[in-house]
């Protein structure tokens, strides 16, 4: 099968120095690559990218310039071949409270910025360094994006709108610009994962993560950060995977609340 070699490459994690991302970040080292680890916290990307030989740069994914400084950082290891999305957050609530008193705008505000505009601000700032590296294959393919959904882009639960608008956007911005970037030899992909066990949610009681399990249709249980990882670096290698949206959810649809 063809492979997307990422031998000698460079990549970036965005939220690597954790859960999700982390284990992306070390997927993506075995797999030859010298990773960028872009996150905000400082102590644990530092020992990540110390660990894996590669590099930590503090990193807003929803600023410019620290995006750039993340790709000039990933280039200068090697060519920039892969990127993985991993960054995000949540913040629950309700449209209008028990008072009819509407949500703080700017907490909404705040969750698109970061889960949508970051994404697609690290997406275009590392696919304009791609497309300025030599093929690495027959096909023309000089890279990967692997951009985080989430299952509440299609079935967000109450007080999810915020959360489910910012991945419901990053799900439908995919085909548009896996088309766009196609020329380039430069792939989109989107992973839509259900409940992860995350470190937010290990720090939640025993019971509580079994109920959650509980409620995947098979297997039934949390979702791994690894299962997660290695979707995301099939998605790399695979270079006929193109434009799509990958549910990981063991078949999850998730309730109203």
């Amino acid at each position: 099968m063809p492979r997307m070699n990422l031998q000698a490459s460079s990549s970036i994690v965005t939220g690597g120095a954790s859960g999700i991302g982390e284990a992306a970040a070390r997927q993506l080292a075995e797999a030859g690559s010298r990773v960028v680890i872009a996150d905000l916290q400082e102590d644990k990307g530092q020992a990540v990218a110390s660990e894996l030989g590669g590099l930590f740069v503090k990193c807003d994914v929803s600023n410019v310039e620290d995006a750039q400084a993340a790709v000039t950082a990933a280039s200068e290891m090697g060519p920039l071949r892969a990127l993985v999305n991993s960054a995000g957050l949540g913040r629950a609530a309700r449209t209008i409270d028990r008072n009819n008193v509407p949500a703080d705008l700017g907490q909404f505000e705040f969750v698109i910025k970061i889960n949508l505009l970051g994404t697609y601000n690290m997406l275009a700032q590392s696919a304009a360094a791609m497309a300025q590296t030599e093929p690495v294959d027959e096909d023309g393919s000089r890279g990967a994006i692997v951009n985080m959904a989430s299952a509440a882009a299609f079935d967000g639960q109450i007080g999810q709108a915020a959360y489910s608008a910012s991945k419901g956007g990053v799900h439908a911005m995919t085909i548009p610009v896996a088309r766009e970037l196609a020329r380039f030899g430069i792939r989109v992909l989107t992973i839509a994962p259900g409940i992860m066990g995350t470190p937010m949610l290990f720090a939640l009681p025993n019971e509580v993560q079994e109920s959650l399990g509980k409620t995947v249709p098979f297997p039934a249980r949390l979702g791994s950060a690894e299962e997660y990882a290695k979707l995301a670096l099939h998605m790399c290698n695979n270079v006929y995977m193109n434009g799509e949206t990958v549910r990981l959810d063991g078949a999850i649809r998730l309730a109203a609340k």
